[in-house]
């Protein structure tokens, strides 16, 4: 008896007691939400996508199980083949950064043949400088960014819609992980100024907590001293970053800071307002989620209900503190943030949404 006391004591027995619960509650919670109503559109689709893996998978699946055809299609390959297949719609993924040169001007041309030409900036409003290029290429354009709808209507784009991101369910989901995920605190991300800001303020707080920073760019921090064994430098995988969410007791979510100059291509100074794809990503996954606050998070998500929010490094550091002292809590608000993600916030829903413009 003894023996089996010690055993059930030790961190083991714990960690995967608690590995157990969780997974046990959030098996629940997806087993209560109602599969997606029959949706069908009798139409072939183009899909070019940007390079972005869990967002680019997300979308050519969901558009895979509503239309009668898509076919992804790389950004140099996408004029000839719309002549062949000729499809109903072709749809652009962002157009930045691994684009060629001249994919507007194959979108004009496609747009003289009488194809549908499709864009969706996901990166706004961070690259306005080329996105106010491009917009007006385009027959129709979605952005995910609140802000930037009367941006682009005012450069004479005439069919703007706004198209908040989403999550493919498939990748970011709740699943066991070993204990080299296992961290009480995650961030995953690149070390924009204003994260570094965070975290270089957050050092001795965190110093004695079992934490991961990982992402490029993290040599800016400027307490290497006491944060410097938390940091892992690189990118990390979607795959591997849903075992990181998975595992921590608290994920924090810092969005992108909007200003021109430094790290962004924001000339036109558009204020972020709406929620970025990790705030999707990381409630898919049943973890516990503290982000920072954007304007239009209320339209998605309830603060305080199924995810938490900090307005200063004070109340991030109380918040986090209270949750890793309340398990139950932690892992009841976790569970209603996966369910709403879930039930609302998929590339499925996303992509019904998408189609029901044409």
């Amino acid at each position: 008896m003894e023996n089996v006391a010690e055993s059930a004591a030790s961190p083991s027995y714990q960690q995967g007691y608690e590995d157990g619960l969780r997974l046990g509650v959030c098996q629940a919670v997806m087993e209560r939400i109602p599969g997606p109503e029959p949706y069908f559109r009798n139409m072939k689709v183009f899909y070019v996508p940007q390079g972005f893996h869990a967002i680019d998978q997300g979308i050519s699946a969901a558009l895979s199980s509503l239309v009668r055809e898509c076919i992804v299609v790389e950004a140099p390959k996408m004029l000839e083949l719309a002549k062949k297949e000729r499809p109903d719609l072709i749809f652009v993924l962002n157009g930045l950064h691994v684009f060629p040169e001249n994919h507007l001007e194959d979108i004009r041309r496609l747009r003289a043949l009488g194809m549908t030409t499709v864009v969706w900036f996901v990166d706004d409003p961070y690259f306005s400088e080329d996105t106010a290029v491009a917009c007006t290429a385009y027959d129709v354009v979605f952005t995910h960014e609140l802000g930037c709808v009367s941006f682009y209507q005012g450069l004479g784009a005439r069919n703007v819609h706004y198209l908040p991101l989403a999550v493919n369910p498939e990748m970011f989901k709740p699943l066991r992980c070993g204990p080299e995920h296992l961290y009480d605190i995650c961030f995953i991300g690149n070390a924009f100024w204003n994260r570094v800001a965070i975290f270089d303020e957050m050092a001795a707080f965190l110093e004695n907590k079992k934490v991961l920073i990982a992402g490029g760019f993290w040599e800016r921090l400027s307490r290497q001293d006491l944060l410097g064994r938390s940091v892992r430098l690189g990118f990390i995988p979607p795959e591997e970053t849903v075992r990181y969410y998975n595992g921590a007791k608290v994920v924090i979510n810092i969005h992108r800071p909007d200003e021109w100059g430094q790290d962004n291509r924001n000339i036109h100074r558009i204020g972020g307002k709406s929620i970025n794809p990790r705030t999707y990503e990381i409630n898919a996954c049943g973890a516990m989620q503290i982000t920072d606050i954007r304007e239009d998070l209320t339209s998605f998500y309830r603060p305080g209900y199924d995810i938490d929010t900090f307005a200063s490094v004070a109340e991030l550091e109380n918040k986090i503190t209270y949750y890793l002292e309340h398990d139950e809590e932690r892992r009841n608000m976790a569970a209603r943030g996966l369910h709403t993600t879930r039930q609302a916030h998929t590339f499925i829903s996303r992509m019904k949404t998408f189609l029901k413009q044409f």
